[in-house]
């Protein structure tokens, strides 16, 4: 399956001309910022819920057995946190890439969660909605993690993906009641003794 969305990124212009750009990120993008950038901060945005309700056919999964990344879900009066980063606009073309398959840059205001200036901007993040054609929407959370559990891609398992975020959110003191309780649910691996399912 693709659903390649880097064109459609190319052509986006919301800060054309701006030496800089800040962007937001909820999913691997916390825990894997593998690009430059010249500034990271916690932050927030409102209205939104993470969820892995996104397919993944090019990362964490294949197009025969896709995996599951996150995405964002409108909810009215949520929160969602994650990380911030200041970055140069080039750094775009590598990200449209890393994000290629159904992810669209979309504009968000940004509330910083530390005490620093500014206190919030406006930015860019990466959102899969129900009208990209790898996105798998809702299931039971027992299916999810099973799925999650068995995907494997080009860049490794796809329980390493939910297993970072667990771990990432915890460190920023966040709870997340979907991402844990999918974590929770991950079969022990061979060898280890998956500390995050007595969480």
């Amino acid at each position: 399956m693709s659903n390649d969305t880097r064109e459609r990124n190319r052509r986006m212009n919301h800060f054309d001309g701006h030496d800089e750009i800040w962007l937001f990120g909820y999913g691997s993008l916390i825990w894997k910022a593998d690009f430059p950038f010249l500034e990271r901060r916690p932050a927030h945005i409102h209205g939104w819920v993470r969820r892995f309700w996104q397919g993944s056919h090019d990362h964490r999964g294949t197009p025969e057995a896709p995996g599951r990344v996150a995405t964002l879900v409108r909810e009215p009066e949520a929160i969602c946190h994650g990380m911030a980063y200041r970055i140069a606009p080039e750094v775009l073309g590598p990200l449209d890439v890393r994000e290629k398959n159904g992810y669209l840059r979309e504009l968000t205001r940004l509330h910083f969660d530390d005490n620093g200036q500014p206190a919030s901007a406006d930015g860019l993040l990466y959102l899969a909605t129900e009208d990209n054609a790898a996105f798998l929407g809702d299931a039971p959370l027992d299916a999810i993690a099973a799925q999650i559990a068995l995907a494997h891609g080009p860049s490794g398992p796809n329980r390493d993906y939910l297993v970072h975020l667990a771990q990432a959110l915890r460190e920023l003191g966040v709870d997340d009641p979907h991402v844990f309780a999918l974590a929770a649910r991950l079969p022990h691996p061979a060898g280890d003794d998956c500390p995050q399912r007595r969480q």
